[in-house]
């Protein structure tokens, strides 16, 4: 079985981390993805809230599921028997980071790829920080997140 992790924050998940992971899922027979438990970001939502928003996204894919993690990712992409860690790439600067990033897991993990998947252009542009940012100003974020993302956004901040 090959297993692959999609590590992040997803603070919140967006439809950008959704269209990547969709698109994973039908490149391996296993996806986790591993909710950073010390990110070195101040989260809005708390790590039970998030992997909550996850499962809730993930419920009609079956090769799916999500599992909190602290600590090197490539150390828990191998807990897990993941051969691949998915990246996603929204820009240029994204690829800079990532690929540092890569390189440093392939030094602690010589068995370990990094999968790389462009964001589909309408997501491009999208990040968490700036879903918070816009939904705090009672922006409309309803294209950008899932609905019950939208939701607990929105319950969350106002």
């Amino acid at each position: 079985m090959r297993i692959a992790v999609y590590p992040g924050t997803f603070d919140p998940v967006t439809l950008g981390h959704m269209d990547i992971l969709h698109r994973a899922a039908q490149l391996f027979d296993k996806i986790i993805i591993g909710v950073a438990a010390n990110s070195n970001k101040e989260t809005l939502f708390s790590l039970e809230e998030r992997q909550e928003l996850l499962k809730h996204e993930i419920k009609e894919m079956s090769n799916v599921e999500v599992c909190p993690f602290s600590g090197l990712t490539v150390e828990f992409a191998r807990q897990c028997g993941a051969v691949a860690l998915i990246r996603g790439l929204r820009a240029i600067s994204d690829f800079e980071y990532e690929f540092q990033l890569a390189l440093m897991n392939k030094k602690l993990a010589p068995d370990m790829e990094t999968v790389f998947l462009m964001t589909k252009s309408e997501y491009s542009f999208i990040s968490s920080s700036a879903i918070k940012w816009a939904a705090s100003l009672k922006g409309s974020i309803s294209e950008f997140v899932p609905p019950n993302v939208e939701k607990a956004l929105l319950k969350k901040l106002h």
